[in-house]
Formats: structure tokens, C-alpha cells, sequence
């Protein structure tokens, strides 16, 4: 039986605001040897993703912090490299919430792990627009959101996974879809690849007066994903019957307070008419997880959904990806390349 030696990067300590070196550290351990029932999986690609800077955070929310000392949460797409399990082989491919490290023990009855048959499209976006944050763009959008052909839709951090679903659905249905992106690339790119019908950069200019050009009729859908700045600037423009799901409000993340925070549920809920708001997980649609995973896969198969993506190589990288991530330096989905 092999040895394996595994590097993970722990929660040393809770950051106050920004991330800091010290923070986060990079440590190694060697792996144990299976029990009956566990399978041993290398990890081959990391997902990071804004929701994992409030769970560095010592306060109750959706989900519980990362302990001092354990494993960032994250999830990844690996291939199964020991198993004593009658459900897994050595060699299938899943997606499970590994952590940020290389290599996991899991138990087969593990929750939220799923067997990948990836039949031609990239592993690694099944941690993007064929994954979680996918899934949470077209079910938060179609179940909570329920735009209309000819309503018009805004989406923040539209180059995301998050925001490039959304953007892609809304066009399908029908809507006008004005997007609000970082710069001018990442603009051009949201209008001319995936076919918005607009895009703000919010770095240049004034947004109210952008958007306000942006959408002449009014927003009756927004997809909350930033909060701050770009919440008080959409919310004088949504219509009577609009809604807004909120998904996360990332400009908020590195807060030293967030008990202080001016949230979209503040800001959207000031309105003299606010608009039908909700925060909302994917998992409420857990049911739906294969149906849905399979329905992206195969649009991004036959080219019909398009992506972007930012690649940082290696574990030891990982610290610096996630905070330039948090700072919208990536463009597209933030991905660790862990193994081949």
C-alpha cells in the first residue's frame, strides 16, 4: 500500500478585514491507511469561490466557520486513487467538498459527492459553470428570479460563473441583459462572447447614470451577487413586481465588522416598493443536482455556454489567487490546478 503525503492549507488564524500573511498556512502530513467503506482521492482541481471568506469568519451563518487549525473548505473535482468501497473504483472521477488540500479520506456514503463523466467536457468545469456556482446562477435565477421574455435582467460580476449563467439564461428566455463588470476587457468580452446586450464597467464613470442608459424600461430582474455601490445604484431603478435574488454580496466579504455592514436586504428593503427579495442556497434544489449538472455539461459541450476562466498552478498558490479573487483581479471562474 502506498504512502501518500498530503499538503493542505489551514486557518491559522481569523483575518481581521483583508487576508494577511499568517493568516492561512500551508502544512503537510502523511495520509493514513484506509478502513473499510473510505476511499482515498487526489485532488486534480481546486474551485475558490467568495462564499469561503465569511466561513474564515467566527460568526454563525448558512453554514459553520473553519475551525482554527482546519482544513479550508472548498470543493474539488478529483480521481480516486485507493478505494475500499463496493461503490467507488480506483480511477472514477468525482466532485466532493475535499477542502484546499491534495488529498482526502472520505467514507462512500459521503454527502454532496457525485461521480463525473465528464464525456468531453473540461473536469474543471464541473467547479464552474457546469457546477455549483452554474447551478446557483440558472436555478437562482429561473426559480426565484422567474424572468419573463422581454423583461430586462441585471446581473453583477457578470464574467463570473455566476453572472456568465445567468447572463446566457436570461438571453435564452428572452430578456434584455445588461451586465456590470471590472474593466473594459472583461466588458467587451461579457457583450461580445457571451451576447449581453450591455455591459457597465463599474471602475469608470457613474454607475446610476450608466445604468439608467443601460436599462430605459426599468430592471425587473437583478441578480445580487456584489452588494454595496452597485445595489444603491440598481435599486432606484427596479420596477413595481421586480425581483431580486441574492446570492452573495461579495464587496462586503472583507469587512472587519459585518454586523455593520449595509446590506442588499437594507438597501433593497429601504425602496418605497421593494422589490421581492431573498437570499437563497442552491442546495434547495439538491433534488435537481444531476438534472441540472447534466443540462450545463451539455451546453458547454456543444459550445452553446461559454465561459472564461483564471488557472493559478498549485496548492502553494492558492492564498494569492483567492485574495485577488476577492478583489475581482480574476476573469472568469477562479481555478487551482492541483494534478492531471
Amino acid at each position: 500500500m502506498a504512502t501518500y503525503q498530503n499538503r493542505s492549507i489551514v486557518l491559522s488564524k481569523r483575518p481581521e478585514g483583508e487576508i494577511q500573511d499568517g493568516d492561512l498556512s500551508l502544512v503537510s502530513n502523511d495520509m493514513p491507511a484506509l478502513k473499510d467503506g473510505e476511499i482515498l482521492i487526489k485532488t486534480l482541481w481546486l474551485s475558490l469561490d467568495p462564499y469561503m471568506r465569511p466561513r474564515m469568519n467566527d460568526m454563525k451563518g448558512y453554514m459553520d466557520p473553519v475551525a482554527i487549525g482546519g482544513v479550508m473548505t472548498g470543493e474539488s473535482v478529483g480521481r480516486i486513487v485507493e478505494s475500499k468501497s463496493d461503490k467507488y473504483a480506483v480511477g472514477d472521477i468525482v466532485t466532493s467538498y475535499s477542502g484546499w488540500q491534495e488529498y482526502h479520506i472520505v467514507p462512500d456514503s459521503q454527502e454532496m459527492m457525485y461521480k463525473v463523466n465528464a464525456d468531453g467536457v473540461p473536469l474543471q468545469a464541473y467547479l464552474g459553470v457546469a457546477g455549483m456556482p452554474g447551478r446557483t446562477g440558472y436555478l437562482g435565477l429561473v426559480n426565484v428570479g422567474k424572468p419573463k421574455a422581454g423583461e430586462t435582467v441585471v446581473v453583477a460580476a457578470a464574467s463570473g460563473p455566476v453572472g456568465t449563467v445567468v447572463g446566457q439564461t436570461a438571453k435564452q428566455l428572452g430578456c434584455r441583459i445588461v451586465g456590470i463588470a471590472g474593466g473594459e476587457e472583461k466588458c467587451r468580452y461579457v457583450v461580445d462572447e457571451l451576447g449581453f446586450d450591455d455591459c457597465i464597467n463599474y471602475k469608470e464613470g457613474d454607475l446610476s447614470e450608466q445604468l439608467k442608459a443601460a436599462c430605459p424600461d426599468g430592471i425587473d430582474v437583478y441578480f445580487e451577487n456584489v452588494g454595496g455601490d452597485v445595489t444603491k445604484a440598481v435599486a432606484p431603478l427596479m420596477n413595481a413586481g421586480s425581483r431580486a435574488p441574492i446570492c452573495g454580496y461579495v464587496s462586503a466579504y472583507n469587512a472587519t465588522n459585518m454586523g455593520e455592514v449595509e446590506t442588499p436586504f437594507h438597501i433593497l428593503g429601504a425602496l418605497p416598493e421593494p422589490p421581492e427579495h431573498r437570499f437563497f442556497l442552491v442546495t434547495e434544489w439538491q433534488d435537481q443536482h444531476a438534472e441540472i449538472t447534466q443540462l450545463l455539461a451539455d451546453r458547454v459541450k456543444s459550445g452553446e455556454l461559454k465561459y472564461q476562466e483564471t488557472i493559478a498552478e498549485g496548492l502553494e498558490n492558492a492564498v494569492e489567487a483567492f485574495k485577488g479573487m476577492l478583489k475581482g483581479k480574476n476573469f472568469g471562474k477562479q481555478l487551482v490546478h492541483i494534478a492531471d
